[in-house]
Formats: structure tokens, sequence, C-alpha cells
């Protein structure tokens, strides 16, 4: 049975429209500001506080189709919580960082948790949204079905893009349900005993999960049936975690809860195309990775050095959080001319007064 609520937001998007068409006016830069959980992730922003926490509200929820639109400002924990009841979640297990975090803010930090690794990137989820743009337009985007795509995919393109593209106004997801059964297991092994383990497990077509590396202990997370789990914990060997011991350990990975990440030191994020590639190059008290490999995390280090460890494995690496109030510089791995000429181009079409979230990304974007 879906769940249907009425569109009282109406006059919170009109005053919405109405203070971005008058910052548009006076061209006065707006900070847009929903939970302000994630506050720390890419550049700073000054200008006006664009508030959007209170355009709030679930509007369609089908458990059976496995959609739910809500409104941007709709917490992030309140959407969890309902999905939750119908045996339903978010796949991609997206880190909150805090009690007010939304789900525009989460669209628009595109960052995803552990279970990214098996579930593919919250983009991959999007299927539309509603979009007000730096010059007043109100713009609707996909729809609530998985075929309902036409021309450019600008959803998809909203996550991850710092609010500097359009102020979020509701969002459309697909939802997958509750594995019938997990199991956390954890092994004592170096960093690169552990990825061969991971890599092993992934050819194999292993329902794994989550994994997760730091000081030498593996634990590796898999989902499926309660019959098969017991039969392919063996494949991963160590001991197997509690489960109630499991899911504060995944919930303190996906929320930086997790000793590694207490450190004041600047907190890097490495993508790396091929596991292990810079690792070894990493003293291992400083280093943390995931997704098999993939996402590593580096505790402190020299900007330069760690960019270029980045490069030579093939990925990139970004900044992830910088150290107190330390104002750094740029955040994300530089881009190619002709790529960050395509950025601004995009840029103008949303935001031609350059008003919205500007600098969050890059220092010209």
């Amino acid at each position: 049975m879906a769940i249907e609520l009425s569109d009282t937001g109406q006059d919170l998007t009109e005053m919405l429209v109405a203070q971005v068409r008058d910052a548009a006016t006076r061209g006065t830069p707006l900070r847009i500001r929903g939970g302000d959980t994630k506050h720390f992730y890419g550049r700073p922003v000054t200008g006006e506080a664009l508030i959007v926490a209170g355009h709030h509200g679930v509007l369609h929820y089908d458990p059976a189709e496995l959609v739910i639109t809500a409104r941007a400002g709709t917490l992030l924990a309140e959407i969890e919580a309902l999905l939750a009841r119908h045996g339903q979640r978010l796949p991609f297990e997206p880190p909150a960082f805090g009690a007010q975090a939304t789900l525009g803010g989460t669209v628009a930090a595109g960052l995803a948790g552990p279970a990214r690794v098996a579930r593919g990137p919250l983009r991959d989820y999007i299927l539309g949204t509603k979009l007000l743009t730096g010059d007043g337009r109100v713009l609707k985007f996909g729809g609530e079905v998985m075929k309902n795509v036409a021309g450019y995919d600008v959803s998809r393109l909203l996550a991850g893009s710092l609010g500097i593209l359009g102020v979020l106004l509701e969002v459309s997801l697909k939802v997958l349900p509750v594995p019938a059964a997990t199991r956390t297991l954890q092994r004592r092994l170096d960093a690169q005993p552990a990825i061969d383990l991971l890599a092993g497990l992934t050819q194999r077509g292993l329902p794994v999960s989550a994994s997760f590396w730091h000081a030498g202990e593996l634990r590796v997370r898999l989902e499926g049936s309660r019959a098969g789990l017991d039969e392919l914990a063996a494949a991963v060997g160590g001991a197997e975690v509690e489960a109630d011991a499991a899911t504060k350990f995944w919930r303190g990975v996906s929320e930086h809860e997790h000793p590694f990440f207490a450190s004041r030191l600047p907190l890097w994020r490495l993508h790396l195309p091929v596991p292990a590639t810079a690792t070894p190059l990493i003293r291992q008290d400083r280093l943390a990775f995931e997704w098999n490999g993939r996402q590593a995390w580096l505790d402190g280090g020299d900007r330069q050095a760690i960019e270029l460890l980045a490069q030579g494995a093939g990925g990139h690496a970004a900044l992830f959080r910088r150290a107190g109030t330390d104002p750094g510089g740029e955040v994300f791995a530089p881009l190619p001319p002709a790529l960050i000429d395509l950025h601004r181009a995009v840029k103008q079409v949303f935001d031609p007064r350059g008003i919205l979230n500007p600098g969050r990304m890059y220092a010209d974007l």
C-alpha cells in the first residue's frame, strides 16, 4: 500500500524561490543550509544562508514499488526509520554525520557508506529531482520509475554537486529490501594479505557487502540467506562478530566514529582503481581502507606527496576533512582544463549569476 501525503510545502517553496530571485538580482552569494552536518566537506562558503531544513516531509512511498519521494529538507533519520518499518533501506548506506542530516544534503554531498562496494554509488538510485535554479526557476527531472528517463540525466548529475547547480527541493529514490541475514567476520591480517583475500572473494562472486581494514585487523560483512552464509563464512575465515557489535561497528565506520577517524590531523580520501596500488607506500598506522581496497583513508601527510601518490596509482585524492580551522586551498583533485570548462558551462546554465554555494567545489565554480 502506497503512502501519500498532501503537498503542504508550496508556501515554503515560494519563499525559497523569492529569496533566490532576490539574491540573484542583488548578485548576493547564498550558502545552502539543510542540517549542516557536512559543513566540513568541500571548500568554505560565505554568503547569506538559504535555510531549506524546514522544507520537509515524505510525499510518496510505495514499498511494493521500492520507491520513496520526499522533500529535500526531510531528516535522513526519518526516511531510514520509515523504510525500516517496511523491511527496506537506502542501499548505499549514506553517512549522516549528525542527527540533523537531511535528504537534500545527503544527495548533494554524494557520499556512500560501507555498502557502496556491493550496491554502487548514491547516484545510481536517484530516479528524479525537483530543483530550484540560481535564477529562480523550479525544474523537475526524471520521475518515480526506473524507465522514466529522457534526455540528459540531470538528476544523477546533482549527486555530489555540493549545491553549486541548484537547491534540491524534492528527491525520488529507489530503495531495496533489508537482506535476510548478515554475517561479519574479523581476521588479523597485514594490509596486502587483506587486499589479496578481498580480491579473491570478489573473483569468486561472494556477497561481500562491506569491508574495512585498519591496524592489522580486517572485518568483512556478508549478506544473503542464513543457510548460505554459514557455508560462505568459511571462505573468509576468522571469528564471527556478534550481531549487535557488528551493527555498531559498521555504523562507526560509516559515521567516522571508528577510532581511526578520531585524529585531529587532516583526513585524506584516496580513490584507487586498482586496490593496493598505493597502500604499500603508506605507513600502516596512518592507513585504513574499505570498499575492498578501492577507497583508502590517510590520516595526515603532505598534500603534494599524497596527490602524487594517488595519481601514480591511477587514482585521485581529496581532502575530506581539514585540520582545525585551516582554510587550506583546493579540496578535490585538480581537473584538466577541458573538464573544468565543462563544469563552468553547466554551472552557467543552472546558476547564471553564480550565487549558489560559490567556491564550494572549486575556487571558481
